[in-house]
């Protein structure tokens, strides 16, 4: 297999956010009068529409507002970011840089809309080494389905087959094995092995490893 796309998920593969929403989704639940556990919260990562709002109505009933709840949730995560800034992930740039040297094409696959996926990647010094930025509100469903890997892969020209996936996480995971693309498993907040045991191509621990598997 010849790798010619790369299509990275966002938060907590290149960029070190993943763990904010960890703190802001349980505090914006129980602003509106609910809990969440950290076993919920997880649940959560690229967890995309319909799934996100159903899961909630799940937890807390029909009349629960999730766009509300949402809403009040992104304001706490721009006041984090605000504050603690956004870090980038062990070796982001060094792995950008050695696929853009050897041209292979790199795309965002992200349940993170536009505007903050572009804002987000440029405020780290990222967004110059994409050829696209992908995200799941440009299509039907957002992960775990696999709308998000099949419309990347569309977007930078490349069959799917000469595409890997790299993910953080199960929902992603699952979204990338289901589109039929080779994923890469970089677990962030916690290590989900059996959940998505048998989905992805490779787990490894840092994006930096990812040069070897390209190259053999």
């Amino acid at each position: 297999m010849e790798v010619k796309a790369v299509l990275f998920d966002l938060d907590g593969t290149l960029i070190d956010t993943e763990k904010y929403y960890q703190i802001v989704w349980p505090k914006a639940v129980e602003h509106f009068g609910f809990s969440m556990t950290r076993e919920q919260a997880l649940q959560l990562r690229s967890l995309g529409r319909p799934f996100a709002p159903l899961r909630f109505k799940e937890w807390y009933g029909e009349s629960f507002d999730y766009n509300e709840v949402r809403n009040y949730r992104k304001k706490l995560f721009e006041e984090i970011v605000a504050k603690e800034g956004i870090g980038i992930k062990k070796g982001a740039k060094e792995i950008l840089q050695w696929l853009k040297d050897r041209g292979i094409l790199i795309s965002t696959a992200t349940a993170t809309d536009e505007e903050r996926t572009t804002r987000y990647l440029e405020k780290v010094g990222l967004l110059q080494y994409f050829d696209k930025i992908c995200c799941a509100t440009m299509v039907r469903e957002g992960k775990p389905q696999p709308d998000i890997y099949l419309y990347a892969a569309e977007q930078v020209g490349v069959p799917k087959e000469n595409c890997i996936a790299v993910e953080d996480a199960p929902n992603g995971v699952k979204s990338a094995s289901m589109a039929g693309i080779k994923t890469i498993f970089i677990p962030d907040q916690n290590d989900d092995e059996e959940e998505v045991k048998g989905l992805y191509y490779k787990k490894i621990n840092s994006l930096l490893e990812l040069r070897n598997i390209i190259e053999n």
